[in-house]
């Protein structure tokens, strides 16, 4: 007979600590992720404005 009882499920708390490990790194990479796009949209939309204030400011010395 093993060593183990038969009621020994440290196999099974092993798995789940392992899928929330997984779970948790999942996750960082979703934030991190989307925290990056957030970043990158909110760059965009001020290159916007500084171009369109740039164009204006083109077209107002031009007259």
């Amino acid at each position: 007979m093993t060593d183990r009882d038969w009621d020994d499920d440290s196999d099974y708390r092993e798995a789940v600590q392992r899928a929330e490990r997984a779970e948790r790194a999942g996750w960082m990479a979703i934030a991190g992720t989307t925290g990056l796009l957030g970043l990158v949209l909110i760059v965009l939309t001020v290159l916007c404005v500084l171009a369109v204030i740039a164009g204006l400011f083109v077209v107002m010395a031009i007259n």
